[in-house]
């Protein structure tokens, strides 16, 4: 069995590709820089240096594969939907033109709704294109990351974080090592046909009081959480650097599921996964959150 893995160094991606070596399996990866490959797995592995927006790089380097696990980069552009239609048409022209037969396809809750979810809007295009084409397909629709914690290691050392959901809206939160296994199981399965959508939803919803009750007992910092307006938000992702576009479509993947969404697929022990919000702060947060003083 042949399988080719995107975005091998992500958050996701380099659990995917570790789980494969340990099954046995050499997996050929895709990525822009193979030295950001870890030391131990570049002699377990094919490396294809690729650019995912490049369609015709991406067919060459996807020929003789059987499955293929895919992930739309992100790039930070003014116009990051354009930059998934993109890569769309990258991984489409390569299923096409290889009958590649399967595609684990990293997606997210909120895909469902297919417009006006910002940036999920883009993951909904690609999920609508290979449904198009012929090939059997996984969804996997994905809760929200534990590691977008990581990004706010600033607010999290001054004790609040500051989001534009209800503080108290339950949804689901994911370790992406949990959606990496999920992924590795189905790219090692022959079994599963046609189209299929898989949620991966963590262990249990939370709210995002709830995240900052369990970051406080985790870290030993007493973290509190404050909702602001969208146009706050808006002030502070502009102030990190980001692009006019890019901050309505990272905004969007918020304000477009606070009111009246309800995922496709309910929790249920096929989506439910084990690692604890808890677990994973005290594993990767607690020694990060340390003063530089």
């Amino acid at each position: 069995m042949k399988i080719a893995v995107t975005t091998p160094t992500g958050n996701v991606g380099r659990h995917v590709v570790a789980m494969l070596v340990r099954a046995g399996v050499r997996p050929r990866v895709l990525l822009r820089d193979p030295d950001r490959l870890a030391p131990e797995i570049r002699a377990e592995v094919d490396v294809a240096r690729v650019d995912q927006f490049d369609a015709d790089a991406v067919v060459a380097a996807t020929r003789d594969i059987d499955s293929l696990f895919w992930v739309d980069p992100s790039t930070g552009s003014e116009d990051p939907l354009a930059d998934y239609a993109r890569a769309t048409s990258s991984v489409v022209r390569a299923v096409t033109d290889n009958r590649i037969g399967r595609v684990v396809f990293q997606s997210s809750v909120g895909a469902e709704k297919r417009h006006g979810a910002g940036e999920i809007d883009g993951l909904a295009h690609t999920e609508t294109a290979l449904d198009d084409c012929d090939v059997h397909v996984t969804h996997l629709r994905c809760g929200y990351f534990f590691t977008n914690l990581e990004l706010q290691l600033d607010a999290l050392r001054a004790g609040t974080l500051q989001v534009v959901l209800p503080v108290d809206q339950a949804m689901a939160w994911v370790a992406p090592r949990d959606i990496a296994e999920v992924a590795t199981t189905r790219l090692l399965c022959a079994t599963w046909s046609g189209r299929c959508v898989q949620a991966v939803h963590g262990p249990v919803d939370l709210t995002w009081r709830d995240v900052a009750d369990i970051l406080t007992a985790a870290t030993g910092r007493q973290i509190g959480v404050e909702r602001i307006t969208d146009n706050a938000m808006r002030t502070r992702l502009r102030q990190a650097g980001m692009t006019d576009g890019l901050v309505e479509a990272v905004l969007g993947m918020s304000t477009g599921l606070r009111e009246d969404f309800v995922p496709e697929q309910r929790r249920t022990v096929q989506t439910t996964t084990p690692t604890t919000l808890a677990a994973w702060a005290h594993d990767h947060l607690r020694h990060r959150l340390v003063d530089a003083s």
